[in-house]
């Protein structure tokens, strides 16, 4: 989790790893809401989080809001490319 302790990153850890962040989210800072934010090719990933949370473990979980969206990324030989976003907001 960040420095914003409702705040769960998903990178390229297996999705496991992001639910338990997600139940301790919920269970641990009393926290009414968990917010997934992921980019490019760890979307999936942290869709597979969300639903796994939901489905499995934390059956009142429900997905609050979805916000797509773009960012500009610079590589390292200088040029740009936009990269996809996601923000998905788990509430209980």
């Amino acid at each position: 989790m960040s420095e914003k302790s409702n705040i769960i990153l998903v990178g390229r850890k297996p999705p496991m790893n992001y639910v338990l962040a997600v139940i301790t989210g919920f269970n641990t800072l009393n926290t009414e809401e968990v917010v997934l934010k992921a980019r490019g090719r760890a979307i999936s990933t942290a869709i597979d989080v969300a639903e796994i949370a939901r489905h499995r473990f934390l059956k009142d979980l429900k997905v609050d809001k979805i916000i797509t969206g773009t960012e500009e990324m610079s590589q390292e030989d200088g040029r740009t490319r936009m990269v996809s976003t996601i923000e998905i907001t788990l509430r209980q």
